[in-house]
């Protein structure tokens, strides 16, 4: 029994920190718009007979905004965009793969609510608004992430790594036979 205490604090204070410090990274990386990802991170210590698991849940854009999306043709980018080619290579998602497959229309039109809420519009030469207000700016976001991608930020998978690592040599050497099988992240969709 003892041991088994001595396990749930340690995934209780793994999952506290790992928690805590992806929280801390979304707002870092500038990457807590809505606050919606933030509210969503959650780590739960789940008993069932005798394993012991832990379950991490947040939203399901979570794990894109943590591994990026390999953009679908760099090339096809604007020479004067800012940002420029792939921005995750090695990331094992892609643009159009989900279960959740929306238009590219749909995506432009939630980058024009996102322009919008941050105030991003084009200028003519005289610096007046240009025509086309928040759509154009939309169209044009959309366009250069969903061919370019989105870089991956590790917001949770670098707290998790040095979660990992600081755990006690006790816990490791008790529970060392399938440690990572009993550890298991589960993102699950809220």
């Amino acid at each position: 029994m003892l041991a088994d205490k001595f396990l749930r604090d340690e995934l209780n204070k793994f999952a506290k920190y790992v928690i805590q410090q992806s929280r801390s990274n979304l707002s870092k990386g500038k990457k807590n718009y809505s606050k919606e990802l933030y509210n969503s991170l959650k780590g739960n210590i789940e008993v069932n007979g005798k394993t012991t698991s832990m379950v991490f849940e947040m939203a399901d854009y979570g794990k894109f905004q943590d591994q990026g999306v390999k953009g679908k043709d760099p090339s096809k980018v604007s020479p004067n965009a800012k940002i420029t080619g792939q921005q995750a290579p090695n990331s094992p998602y892609r643009f159009g793969t989900g279960s959740k497959k929306g238009t590219f229309k749909q995506f432009a039109k939630s980058m024009a609510s996102y322009a919008q809420r941050k105030g991003i519009r084009f200028r003519d030469k005289k610096g007046r608004f240009a025509k086309g207000g928040y759509d154009a700016v939309g169209y044009v976001i959309a366009r250069n992430i969903y061919y370019r991608g989105i870089r991956p930020s590790m917001f949770f998978t670098k707290p998790f790594e040095a979660a990992f690592k600081r755990l006690p040599d006790d816990l490791l050497k008790a529970y060392s036979v399938g440690i990572e099988k009993q550890i298991q992240i589960n993102l699950k969709e809220l």
